[in-house]
Order: C-alpha cells, then structure tokens, then sequence
C-alpha cells in the first residue's frame, strides 16, 4: 500500500494509517517531489511528473503492484497512475479529491489561488500563513492534535515547491477521463469539507465505473487525520471486498 499527501502535506499526514494497514500490509507513505524529505527540483513543474515518480517508486519498492490511498493532490495523482498504468494498481482509493480543476467554479478556483498563491509572493513564509489556512481546511470535529499537526505540516512547505504545484495543478491537471478507470475504487468524502465538498465526490463515484463511494461524518478537507479511525475502517472494508 502506498500513501499520497496533500498539496500542503508530506508523509508524516499518514501515521495514523501506517499504524494500522501494516498490520496486514506493506505499507509505506511518500514525501512527493519538493515535499518532506525528496529534494526540491528546479525549472516548471509538469503535473504529469508526479505519476511517473510513482512509478519509479514502486519500482525501487520492487512492487509489481499496489494498492494506492491519495487525499486531494495526492488523489489526482494516484487517479492519472490509475489511468496510465492500470495495470500496477491493485486498488485506488480517492479521498478528499477532484476530478481535476475544470470540475471548480472559476470563482473556486480564483478563491483557491489566491488563499494559497498571494500571501507568499507578498513575502509571507509558509510558517506566517499555517494557522489561518489550517483552520479554513479541517471541520468542527478534528481528533486532538490535529489542527496542530496540520499547521507543522504546512510551516514544513518549500515555497518554490508549494507555488509549481499550485499552477500546475490549475494550468494542466484538468478534464480527467475518470470513465477509463478500470481499477477498483472507492471514492472518500467528507461532510464538512469546503474545498472539495460531498457532491464533487458523488459526481467523480458516478463517473467511474463500479467506484464505491463513503461519506466521513465531522471531518474536513483532512479527513485521514481528522477521522482516522472512520476513515481506516471505510478503506480496510474496501480492502477486503477487493481480496
């Protein structure tokens, strides 16, 4: 199993499930190119960059296939996988995601830009735009230490990284043809999520052939961490139907 942060995440967002789905599986969780501990990379970014990454993860991981679990980006990311190299996916599960950038308003997408893109060409660091970005994205029930964990992980973001994946995300991740999906898969959703709210998701669980679809009760955009144990049990049942 391999585990795909968030824009604003790294690997260390996946504790409370590597926890558990090592249990029963290989698990493992990445840092995404300019995330975490992967190096940063210069020149644009090319979203399609992030799938061939994957790949060549799962190769260093010597894993013919993998059962794959994305939040937001991280979902957009495992779905392009899914779509290029069914053949290496077990499973997909897209939690807290989209379909691609076209599927927002243009006013969303002007929201979603400028929340994130304005405040750090105005000279603020990650660390000075953590707190008010945090609270915007998790719900009213997060488990403790949440709201917390999440501002670290923000803080953690390298500008230059954080911006390249923010324009390439709106510029060229759009129009996923999410009725090829030939994997199973199970698409996540949160009642209380703002960025990416329940229809977004009933609308990608339509769109892709025999996709299952759960809704997470109190939770966020964040709904791994401010769910865990709701979040794990709907991905585990998933796990199982799939065996």
């Amino acid at each position: 199993m391999l585990f795909l942060h968030g824009i604003g995440g790294n690997r260390r967002n996946w504790a409370r499930q590597l926890e558990v789905f090592s249990r029963d599986y290989r698990a493992a969780a990445w840092d995404a190119r300019g995330y975490g501990d992967s190096e940063d990379y210069p020149g644009p970014l090319n979203f399609a960059d992030f799938w061939r990454d994957l790949e060549r993860v799962l190769d260093h991981l010597a894993a013919p296939r993998a059962h794959l679990v994305g939040l937001s980006m991280g979902g957009r990311i495992a779905r392009d996988f899914a779509l290029q190299r069914p053949d290496r996916v077990a499973s997909l599960t897209l939690a807290n995601s989209s379909p691609g950038y076209d599927a927002l308003s243009a006013e969303a997408v002007a929201a979603y830009l400028a929340a994130r893109r304005a405040p750090l060409l105005a000279g603020k660091s990650p660390r000075d735009i953590a707190p008010e970005l945090a609270r915007g994205l998790i719900g009213s029930q997060p488990a403790p230490g949440v709201l917390e964990e999440l501002i670290e992980s923000i803080s953690a973001l390298r500008p230059d990284s954080y911006l390249k994946s923010i324009e390439a995300s709106v510029t060229q991740d759009r129009a996923a043809p999410l009725e090829r999906i030939s994997v199973p898969t199970l698409v996540i959703a949160s009642d209380e999520d703002r960025l990416y709210p329940p229809a977004l998701a009933r609308a990608m669980a339509r769109r892709i052939p025999g996709a299952e679809l759960v809704e997470i009760q109190g939770a966020g955009h964040l709904s791994n961490l401010e769910q865990p144990e709701r979040f794990n049990d709907a991905v585990l049942a998933f796990l199982a139907r799939c065996r």
